[in-house]
C-alpha cells in the first residue's frame, strides 16, 4: 500500500505522520494548513460553517476525489469530525473501527452507561432535560466531538438556561447536549493501539485544557505534554486497554481521564487519531500512522522502553486576525505546526497555530512552549497572559 487519502475536520498531524512513514498522501479537511500542503501530494479545503456540515458533505467529496486521483487510492483514513460515519460504495478499504462501535464509543451519554456497567469511575451524566438529577455546578457538553470548545460550566439554573440558548443559537439541539457533574482534577489521556483482539498503551499524556496563556476558552483543548509521570499510569493503561477491547476498536485510539484525589476518572473514549499524535511521536520515537496501518494486519509495535519529554501547545487567537506575509514569517520562525497560509483569517477564539517542543524534562518543554507562544503573542498583539514558566 502506497497511496492513501486522509479525511477529517483537521488532518495536518495525520497527513504529516503518513508522509514521514513514506506514504503518498492526499487529504480533505477544513484548514489545509501550510505545513499540510508541504506533506500532501494533493490537498483540498472544504470551507464550512460547522463540523456537522462537514460530516454531512464529506461522503460526496470523498467519492468525487477518489474518481479523480491517480494513481488509485489504496486506503481511506478518517480523522476528527467523522466519528461513526458509514463509508459506503468506496473503491478502497477504510482503516478505521466499525462505524457502529465508533458511534457507541463517541456518544458520551451511552459511554457513561457503559462505564457504569463496567464499574469504572466516571462523572455522573444525564440528558440536558434530566439535569435536576444532578447537583450544580454542572458541565454542559455536546454528546459527541467538540474539542472542549463548546463545553460550558453552569453554576445554577439561570446559567444553564443561558448556556442552552447560546449553544442552540449555533446549531445544537437539546438532544445533542448532555450534563455532567463537575469534578476537579488534572486532565490526562492514554494513547493506544489495538488490533481488535489485542491492545497496547503507548503513552500516558498530560492534557493542556483551558490554559490561559494559550486560550481564553476555559475548557478548550490546548495540547499535550508526553509522558505524564503519575502513580496512576498503570491503572489508566489497564482501563484504556479494557475499553478499546470492549468496543472492539482497531487502530489508534485515546482515552481521556481526570486525575482526582480519589484516583483516575474516565471522561471520554476517542476512537481515532488524537491531538496528542505530535507529542507522542516525539516522546516515543514511533510513527503512529505506520503503527495504525500495521494494526489492521494484526501487528502491534513494542511498547516504548524509554521516552523523552515532548509537547504541543495550541495557541488561539483573541480576535479576528488576517495572516499576511509578516505574521506568517513570525510563526515560521518558531518550531510551529498547524501553520496558517497567507490570506487565511483566524477567527476570535479560533486556533491560530501550534508550538512543538522536546527536552529532557517537563519543565523544559513547558518553558519552550511558553517562550514560543509569547513571542507570537507579542508580535501579533494577542491579549493573553504570559503566565509563569513552571506550573
Amino acid at each position: 500500500m502506497k497511496n492513501v487519502l486522509v479525511v477529517g475536520f483537521d488532518t495536518r498531524n495525520i497527513v504529516c505522520s503518513a508522509k514521514r512513514a513514506g506514504y503518498t498522501v492526499h487529504s480533505i479537511d477544513t484548514f489545509r494548513d501550510f505545513d499540510l500542503q508541504n506533506c500532501a501530494e494533493s490537498s483540498e479545503r472544504y470551507v464550512c460553517e460547522s463540523p456537522q456540515e462537514f460530516k454531512q458533505r464529506v461522503p460526496k467529496l470523498i467519492q468525487t476525489r477518489l474518481k479523480k486521483l491517480e494513481p488509485k487510492i489504496e486506503a481511506l483514513i478518517p480523522g476528527s469530525g467523522l466519528e461513526g460515519l458509514e463509508f459506503q460504495n468506496l473503491s478502497c478499504p477504510v482503516l478505521a473501527s466499525r462505524p457502529e462501535a465508533v458511534k457507541e464509543a463517541s456518544d458520551k451519554a451511552r459511554f457513561a452507561k457503559k462505564l457504569e456497567a463496567l464499574g469504572f469511575s466516571h462523572p455522573r451524566t444525564c440528558a440536558l432535560a434530566e439535569y435536576t438529577s444532578l447537583n450544580f455546578p454542572l458541565m454542559v457538553k455536546p454528546v459527541s466531538g467538540g474539542g472542549g470548545v463548546f463545553n460550558r460550566l453552569a453554576q445554577n439554573r439561570p446559567e444553564l438556561q443561558a448556556i442552552f440558548e447560546e449553544l442552540s443559537g449555533i446549531g445544537f439541539k437539546e438532544e445533542g447536549l448532555i450534563v455532567q457533574e463537575f469534578l476537579e482534577g488534572v486532565p490526562a489521556s492514554v494513547s493506544l493501539l489495538s488490533t481488535g483482539k489485542e491492545a497496547l498503551s503507548l503513552s500516558v499524556n498530560e492534557q493542556l485544557i483551558g490554559i490561559p496563556w494559550l486560550s481564553r476558552l476555559p475548557f478548550a483543548y490546548c495540547g499535550n505534554i508526553s509522558p505524564l509521570k503519575t502513580p496512576f499510569a498503570e491503572e489508566m493503561e489497564r482501563i484504556s486497554e479494557a475499553l478499546v477491547l470492549e468496543y472492539g476498536l482497531r487502530g489508534s485510539s485515546g482515552v481521556d481521564f481526570l486525575l482526582t484525589e480519589k484516583g483516575p476518572v474516565v471522561l471520554e473514549l476517542n476512537p481515532r487519531f488524537q491531538g496528542s499524535l505530535d507529542s507522542v511521536e516525539l516522546a516515543t520515537g514511533l510513527n503512529l500512522f505506520k503503527a495504525h496501518v500495521r494494526s489492521f494486519s494484526g501487528e502491534l509495535p513494542e511498547k516504548p522502553a524509554k521516552m523523552r519529554f515532548a509537547g504541543r501547545g495550541v495557541l488561539y487567537s483573541d480576535r479576528e486576525l488576517f495572516i499576511d506575509e509578516g505574521r506568517m514569517g513570525v510563526i515560521l520562525r518558531e518550531k510551529s505546526v498547524d501553520i496558517p497560509n497567507v490570506g487565511d483569517v483566524a477567527g476570535p477564539d479560533g486556533p491560530l497555530t501550534s508550538i512543538l517542543a522536546e527536552a529532557s524534562s517537563r519543565n523544559e518543554v513547558l518553558k519552550a512552549l511558553k517562550t514560543g507562544a509569547n513571542r507570537i503573542k507579542t508580535a501579533f498583539g494577542i491579549n493573553l497572559p504570559e503566565g509563569p514558566f513552571y506550573t
